[in-house]
C-alpha cells in the first residue's frame, strides 16, 4: 500500500508539474532549425555536447552544400568534418552522419525511418535522437527525450532515482501521459536553461519549488510568488 501511495503521489506531482510548465512556456518548441526529417536527424546528432544555438550556426552552410540524405551519404568526409568542426567531436559526428545517411539511402529509400528499432539502427542515433526526430518530424511520441536537463530536473523533482537516461525515460513514461511525452521534455529543457541550472539553481524564483523535494528551505519562494505564473521567455 505504501508503495502504491508513493507511486500515485509521484504521478499526481508529475501531472501538476506538466500543467505549470505548459503555463510557463506556452510557446516552447524544438529550437533546432531544419526543413526536413533528415535535416532534423543531422542537427540532433550535431547537438550532442553542443548548444542548439551553435548547431543552428553550422547547419545553414552544411545543408546548402548537402541538402538531403543522398548528398550527405556521398560527401567527402574531410569536407563534412570541416563544416561541422565547431560543434565539437566533429570527426565522430561527421562519420556518423555520413554512415546514417548511407543507410537511409540504401535501406530506407532515402527517407528517415519512423519505427524506433529502425531509427536506432542508424549510426550515431540513440533513443534521445530517435525520440526527437519521431516527435518533431513525424508527430509521434515513441518515448521521452532525456537530455542533460531532463535527467537533472527529473532527478531533482523526485520523479526518478536513476541517472542512466534509459532508466530515467522508463520512469517518466510511467508518470507522464504519452501525448505529453515531448511536451514534458521540451518544457523541462526550457526550465533547466532559464531557472533550474546545473549550478546555482534559482530556487527562489522557481514556480515548481513547492513540488520539488530538492529545494533548499532557505530559498523556497513565498506562496505569493508561487501564485504568480507569468510565462518565461
Amino acid at each position: 500500500m505504501a508503495t502504491q501511495r508513493k507511486r500515485t503521489s509521484a504521478k499526481q506531482r508529475a501531472t501538476e508539474i506538466l500543467v505549470r510548465l505548459k503555463r510557463l512556456y506556452p510557446d516552447a518548441t524544438c529550437t533546432l532549425d531544419y526543413e526536413t526529417p533528415v535535416q532534423l536527424l543531422v542537427a540532433t546528432i550535431l547537438s550532442a555536447q553542443c548548444t542548439d544555438e551553435r548547431v543552428n550556426k553550422v547547419t545553414p552552410a552544411l545543408f546548402a552544400r548537402f541538402p538531403d540524405a543522398e548528398a550527405l551519404a556521398g560527401a567527402e568526409i574531410s569536407e563534412l568534418e570541416e563544416l561541422v568542426r565547431s560543434t565539437g567531436f566533429y570527426r565522430n559526428k561527421a562519420k556518423n552522419i555520413r554512415a546514417a545517411c548511407h543507410r537511409i539511402v540504401t535501406e530506407f529509400g532515402g527517407k528517415v525511418p519512423q519505427r524506433m528499432e529502425e531509427l536506432l539502427s542508424l549510426a550515431g542515433v540513440a533513443r534521445k535522437t530517435a525520440n526527437v526526430v519521431s516527435a518533431h518530424a513525424f508527430g509521434v511520441n515513441l518515448g521521452v527525450t532525456v537530455d542533460t536537463h531532463v535527467k537533472r530536473l527529473s532527478f531533482r523533482l523526485g520523479l526518478t532515482k536513476h541517472t542512466d537516461p534509459i532508466r530515467v525515460e522508463r520512469d517518466l513514461m510511467k508518470l507522464i501521459p504519452q501525448p505529453d511525452w515531448e511536451n514534458w521534455s521540451i518544457r523541462l529543457i526550457y526550465h533547466g536553461r532559464a531557472v533550474c541550472m546545473a549550478r546555482n539553481p534559482a530556487c527562489d524564483r522557481c514556480k515548481l519549488a513547492d513540488l520539488c523535494p530538492s529545494v533548499d528551505p532557505a530559498k523556497r519562494p513565498s506562496a505569493k510568488a508561487l501564485a504568480t505564473s507569468t510565462p518565461i521567455s
